[in-house]
């Protein structure tokens, strides 16, 4: 119960830090949501060896974090929720790839780790990154950037609905804990006898609770379109943060800036 409890919270939480007053915060989410995708393709586009150019990539979460005051342990909570699923893509590359990659200088290392640890640090940043948007953005601001690039109506619904919709489906979890637990407070558990029955009447008090909220949403006026509020202009200062990280991701994926860096100070 306590578990169901805190993955509801957990749920609603981002969006409780979307809600805080900064500079982050206060940037158009259009541009926010730009920057977010390029740093994803530009994650994705590093060759599976090329671990150091991947390193500059932290200082964008890092800068985000600070700027937008989001608190670090609870993103990385929830980034290494995906870290299993990594580890399983992965877990052959050791072994398929037995070539040596030479990184830097005289230290070599089995190509397989060597992409390995590649594709987890690659995950790890493209989930930062999209929990970071969410943090500074809220789910409506982030649905109203994809309309407005031209993002499927169909699309962007079922990404606001189905968001919005897993919180009702944990609400209906909670209010089936509940009952059984008092009919069986002794009980350690749900008996796998009660697994059917149970399951089936989640589907069917889900099917109704969805069908209820979808009723209220007609009379109000819900006719398959999501409506925005056009408040939100593009001021300088949105402008100039969304050109400072693309300049800034260019630079990063076109210059080596640790080899770099190595090069100054060793004087190569």
């Amino acid at each position: 119960m306590a578990n169901i409890g805190n993955s509801t919270y957990e749920l609603r939480y981002l969006d409780e830090l979307s809600q805080k007053d900064t500079l982050v915060h206060n940037i158009h989410p259009l541009i926010k949501l730009i920057v977010s995708l390029s740093y994803i393709v530009l994650a994705v586009s590093y060759g599976k060896y090329d671990i150091m150019g991947l390193l500059p990539l932290i200082i964008y979460p890092i800068i985000i974090f600070n700027l937008g005051d989001i608190p670090f342990l609870p993103i990385a909570k929830r980034t290494l929720i995906v870290l299993p699923l990594v580890l399983g893509l992965g877990i052959f590359n050791p072994i398929m790839d037995r070539n040596l990659v030479t990184l830097f200088g005289n230290f070599s290392l089995i190509g397989g780790w060597l992409s390995y640890i590649t594709l987890i640090i690659k995950s790890l940043l493209t989930v930062v990154s999209a929990l970071l948007l969410i943090s500074t953005t809220g789910i409506e601001k982030i649905i109203q950037a994809m309309s407005q690039i031209k993002i499927s109506k169909i699309i962007v619904m079922q990404f606001l609905l189905t968001y919005r919709y897993i919180s009702v489906l944990l609400e209906e979890i909670t209010n089936i804990w509940t009952a059984y637990s008092l009919r069986a407070p002794a009980q350690k558990g749900i008996h796998y006898q009660s697994w059917g029955p149970l399951l089936g009447q989640l589907l069917i008090r889900s099917y109704d609770r969805a069908q209820r909220i979808y009723n209220g949403m007609v009379l109000r006026g819900f006719n398959g379109d999501f409506y925005r509020l056009n408040n939100n202009k593009l001021l300088f200062k949105d402008i100039t943060y969304g050109v400072l990280w693309i300049l800034f991701f260019l630079l990063v994926r076109f210059y080596n800036i640790p080899m770099l860096l190595g090069s100054i100070m060793t004087g190569v």
